[in-house]
């Protein structure tokens, strides 16, 4: 379908739970949705795609995938599979919905559309807080990062940390606040970047297998001890192959440390009202971004173990793993390994940090849009570039923070607990997201001849299934019961309120209707 034959006639009229009018049962072209969107449609196609991809393939594949690998061996990969197509499911529905409405800054304007002002002031709300709270993250990674990269070669950093965040974090606003399509060409050569360290990883990887290649043992950097020799071949995976070679606990375990890899996938939901040709860009991101994700992630991981048997994946003694990158390319015989891995990683680190920026800033100024305080309606103002500059420095303020939350013993613990919540409130997210989907599609909205999901029914259903199995598994370990118990607080609490909140808002404006009646 073109973009000119989309043009809407005249639709049902209907009102969404959350009291809007709208038209219905029709789909209307884009000129006539952008007549409220100050924002400037600088996105293509390519930027999308490696948005997306930047927001997904972060540092945990390049520092953090030995751990996966040594929790459940070589099917560490059917894992990585199964949950890639879990999230098509989602990323599916996401793009029904913004195909619907290609206008919306956010996905999370389409929770307050089909469930309720409430339930989309808890998802908005706890989704920008979420977001800062990841971005102080990251900005604590990308100085210690830097300071690594830099000690490999015998300068010691350490005590500019805070100076290089605030670099790092400045520069970053800087790209933001230029033009949205400066953001995009930034993220293009920031996963370029990390795409090519992959490629060079899976092609040195397939070179030592053909060739039959035999390493010698080596102190790998970051590792304890001398890794043993050994050989590059198919049998260092096949070798005593289990699915779940540690338990079954650990195999379930598995399932939501490769599910919060696949995190901010989700970031094209973002993007969509400033990319442009959406109806045409959006489908086409949304199906290709999944299948090059898997090839990246599995590509990488199956080159990893045909290198290093997934047997010699062992902890350190402060619990931590080497990278299996910094290994591969070791063992390959090359020196600076290390300090070509953790180049990467800086700019793996700064990519997600980019990322953060632009969506924490996109939905800051969506909140402040719908606020009814004039005060706060200030912060969502675009500039004269077209971008929501003051939402983004309010994020960013909040982000450099992270130095001084540190440093003070009471705030740190509070800002430690609100962090572990966060990974429980991303999974709650997506299941009001699916639930809005199941919502819209039962809706005199749908459009039969959009980016429909096929089988929504059962795959809908299946996806939310797998959203919940994900929450329940955080309370089977130590380390990840804390944050399923505070994202259970937080949904309580605070989704209690805007429910109540909600709840007597309507009540005092139906009675004010009946009254002025």
């Amino acid at each position: 379908m073109t973009e000119s034959n989309t043009t809407a006639g005249s639709g049902i009229g209907s009102v969404d739970v959350a009291g809007n009018k709208r038209d219905s049962g029709t789909l209307k072209s884009v000129e006539s949705l952008d007549e409220n969107n100050e924002m400037a449609r600088g996105l293509n196609n390519r930027h999308v795609q490696f948005i997306a991809i930047g927001g997904t393939i972060g540092t945990g594949l390049f520092l953090g995938s030995g751990k996966s690998i040594a929790l459940t061996g070589p099917s560490i990969v059917f894992v990585y599979i199964g949950v890639g197509i879990i999230m098509f499911l989602l990323m599916r529905a996401i793009g029904e919905l913004m195909y619907r409405d290609p206008s919306q800054h956010t996905f999370i304007n389409f929770i307050t559309r089909y469930l309720g002002r409430g339930w989309g002031k808890f998802a908005g709300w706890s989704y920008w807080i979420v977001l800062v709270l990841i971005g102080m993250s990251e900005i604590t990674a990308v100085s210690t990062y830097f300071i690594t990269f830099f000690d490999t070669f015998g300068f010691d950093l350490s005590h500019w940390k805070w100076l290089i965040e605030l670099c790092f974090l400045a520069a970053l606003v800087t790209i933001n606040l230029i033009a949205v399509k400066a953001f995009g060409e930034a993220e293009f050569w920031f996963s370029m970047i990390k795409i090519t360290l992959i490629c060079a990883m899976i092609a040195t990887a397939v070179v030592m297998v053909v060739i039959g290649y035999h390493y010698d043992a080596v102190q790998i950097t970051g590792q304890d001890g001398i890794s043993p020799a050994g050989h590059a071949g198919i049998d260092n995976i096949t070798n005593n192959f289990q699915i779940a070679p540690n338990g079954w606990l650990s195999f379930l375990m598995s399932f939501q440390m490769v599910f919060f890899a696949y995190e901010m996938i989700e970031f094209v939901g973002v993007t969509v009202s400033e990319t442009q040709n959406p109806r045409k860009v959006l489908p086409k991101a949304v199906n290709e971004i999944i299948v090059r994700v898997l090839i990246f992630y599995v590509g990488a991981l199956l080159a990893i173990m045909v290198i290093v048997p997934w047997t010699t994946f062992k902890p350190n003694k402060d619990g931590s793993f080497a990278s299996p990158f910094i290994m591969v390319f070791q063992f390959a015989g090359l020196k600076w390994a290390a300090a070509m891995v953790f180049f990467v990683v800086i700019t793996a680190a700064s990519s997600a940090l980019n990322s953060l920026l632009y969506s924490a800033g996109r939905h800051l100024y969506q909140l402040a849009s719908e606020s009814e305080s004039p005060a706060f309606q200030k912060i969502g103002q675009v500039s004269r570039r077209q971008v929501p500059a003051r939402a983004i420095l309010v994020s960013a303020a909040l982000i450099l923070l992270s130095p001084i939350v540190n440093a003070i013993p009471g705030v740190s613990g509070a800002f430690v607990l609100f962090a572990s919540a966060s990974s429980a409130v991303i999974v709650f997210i997506y299941v009001l997201t699916m639930i809005a989907h199941r919502k819209y599609r039962r809706s005199a909205d749908f459009i039969a001849d959009g980016f429909v999901m096929p089988a929504w029914k059962v795959l809908n259903t299946v996806a939310i299934v797998f959203f919940v199995f994900v929450y329940c598994t955080l309370f089977l370990a130590d380390d990840t019961r804390m944050s399923a118990i505070a994202g259970l607080v937080w949904l309580v609490v605070f989704g209690g309120y805007c429910l109540l909140h909600d709840r007597f808002q309507n009540r005092d404006l139906k009675a004010a209707l009946q009254h002025r009646d």
